[in-house]
């Protein structure tokens, strides 16, 4: 049987893998992307009806393509966003093969590369990138047992309210999918019981800017200018309805009932950590520090935009925030649904090379480059920086990556030319 061989295999269709592709093709190095499902597929039939990007039009692509018939300001709906990541692969032609899974790597044996073996027969690569992004497996607590009575879905499943059973829905997480879900909810009517622990709250605008344009000119993307402590919290922003700050006390106000913590389960009661207050206080904290330093900005820099003095308001907080809720019976609430809105972990049981991952499994590499030569991983949270995971920045991070493969490919040649070895090292019993 023949085995297909190229220099670069690229794992995945969605973001990360396009713009691998994009880096490689223009350099030259022959490469194949496979996708198991779809181009961009988690935008398609992995999110929920009304997600829309997180970032506005202008912001939330690469450089190569603009949004076309939507508003640079506007945050595109997750239709629009799987078709312009569709049209982009179309138009740098890159060597895209849907509906193929990867199902194994192994290394070659006396010779570099990988054996890839997929769902439509084996390819040998010189070198492979695992491109499948950060949200591969949903994550959550077994908090609730399954026979509590009580439907249990991740935030991946969820799609609109109706879905849902009857009666009250707990969202447990105070992101920007659990914090976009509870609000849908309460204005689709539903009572919403909301559980949140720590977070980051920056405001969604400020003073005619996105929070993604400070993000840029205050150094918060290279994390320059970042507490580390704030990279690993959920990070309590969205695009929702034409993008609004995120504020827990709003929602309070509004009828959605503000927990903390969820921390246990116990003949049908739920306990929730006295947290909530702290964690609203240093939501607070983190947001009028953009405020400040945003102002120092333009002030230092001689920018002039309209000031804002209400987004310095802070808002009473509602009663479920002032004598924080830490018992609910489930039935006597009427809870029917729980959403998990608890994130993601990492899948690579297909990469079978152990040294590229660290004892406890995590991928073990240094901006993408990985331990083991001839891996690379791309598109993960905190790659290089905190823009890693975003549309913009593994662009960017991929262009580091190809970069790295055109120097290897260079030793490679030289290895192949037929330059002269170089000289043996004596063993010490040859001195």
């Amino acid at each position: 049987m023949t085995i297909e061989k190229t220099d670069t295999l690229v794992v995945g269709g969605g973001q990360s893998g396009i713009a691998m592709s994009e880096h490689l093709g223009n350099m030259g190095v022959p490469h194949i992307v496979l996708e198991r499902n779809r181009v961009a597929e988690r935008w398609r039939s992995e999110r929920w009806d009304s997600l829309v990007a997180n970032g506005p039009a202008w912001h939330d692509r690469f450089p190569g393509l603009e949004f076309e018939g939507i508003s640079p300001e506007a945050f595109p709906p997750k239709e629009r966003m799987a078709q312009y990541f569709d049209d982009y692969a179309k138009m740098i032609n890159a060597p895209i093969r849907t509906g193929v899974e990867v199902k194994r790597v192994t290394r070659l044996e006396g010779r570099p590369g990988f054996l890839v073996t997929t769902s439509e027969g084996q390819i040998e690569a010189q070198r492979v990138v695992a491109a499948t992004g950060p949200f591969q497996v949903p994550s959550f607590p077994e908090i609730v047992p399954a026979e509590a009575g009580v439907m249990q879905i991740h935030s991946s499943s969820y799609k609109n309210p109706d879905q849902l059973a009857p009666g009250a829905v707990l969202v447990v997480g105070g992101g920007a999918s659990g914090s976009q879900i509870a609000e849908e909810l309460q204005n689709a009517g539903r009572e919403v019981y909301l559980s949140i622990g720590e977070h980051y709250r920056p405001p969604r605008s400020y003073r005619d800017r996105d929070y993604v344009w400070w993000l840029g000119v205050l150094g918060k993307w290279d994390e320059i200018k970042i507490d580390s402590k704030k990279k690993h919290v959920a990070f309590a922003v969205s695009g929702y309805d034409g993008g609004k700050t995120m504020d827990f006390r709003r929602l309070g106000h509004a009828g959605v009932t503000v927990l903390g913590l969820t921390q246990s389960y116990e003949n049908g009661k739920l306990t929730f950590a006295d947290d909530l207050a702290a964690n609203i206080k240093e939501g607070d904290r983190a947001y009028l520090e953009v405020l400040r330093e945003a102002d120092e900005y333009l002030a230092a820099n001689g920018i002039d935009l309209p000031p804002e003095p209400e987004a310095w308001e802070i808002l009473p907080d509602p009663a479920c925030i002032a004598e924080p809720i830490r018992e609910i019976d489930m039935q006597e609430a009427g809870i029917g649904t729980i959403i998990w809105a608890t994130g993601f972990k990492f899948d690579f049981s297909w990469l079978e090379i152990d040294t590229a991952f660290t004892e406890q499994g995590l991928p073990f590499h240094k901006r993408g480059i990985s331990a083991q030569n001839g891996i690379y991983f791309l598109g993960l949270p905190e790659l290089t920086n905190r823009a890693s995971s975003f549309i913009y920045g593994c662009w960017y991070d991929a262009k580091y990556i190809a970069t790295h493969i055109g120097v290897q490919r260079n030793y490679d040649a030289y290895r192949k030319s037929g330059a002269p070895a170089m000289a043996k090292t004596p063993a010490p019993s040859e001195v």
